[in-house]
């Protein structure tokens, strides 16, 4: 499903239309294979990665306002979105690495929250 590359990256999909799942678990497959640590270990600091990353989500937003006035405008409301992208793909690869039922998981809770939602008045 992934291979190694000349890319910034190192891993690219195949041109196979995959589901979000199946490039989570490949990403999840090939960061376990990469780094030589026990796979609790491994859980642990996917679970701490999530914190840098929401405050990489932080600093661009900062950026995109430019609330520092040393710095200025640092970063572009792009920026944000790529940011917030990164705290989702990285929750996906922590909740895979937790559990191989991953997708089910996901799906029964996303489907447990719209059901409160929707018994709100004030959602559409």
């Amino acid at each position: 499903m992934f291979s190694e590359t000349n890319s910034a990256d190192g891993v690219h999909a195949e041109e196979a239309d995959l589901s979000p799942w199946d490039t989570v678990d490949g990403l999840r497959r090939w960061l376990d294979a990469g780094t030589g640590m026990r796979p609790e270990q491994d859980l642990l600091l996917r679970m701490l990665k999530l914190s840098q990353e929401v405050g990489e989500v932080a600093q661009a937003v900062i950026g995109a306002v430019g609330q520092n006035p040393r710095k200025g405008v640092t970063h572009s409301w792009q920026d944000v979105e790529a940011e917030l992208c990164d705290v989702i793909v990285t929750a996906m690869v922590a909740l895979r690495t937790l559990t191989p039922e991953a997708p089910e998981v996901f799906a029964g809770h996303l489907r447990r929250i719209a059901e409160r939602a929707s018994s709100s008045e004030r959602m559409p």
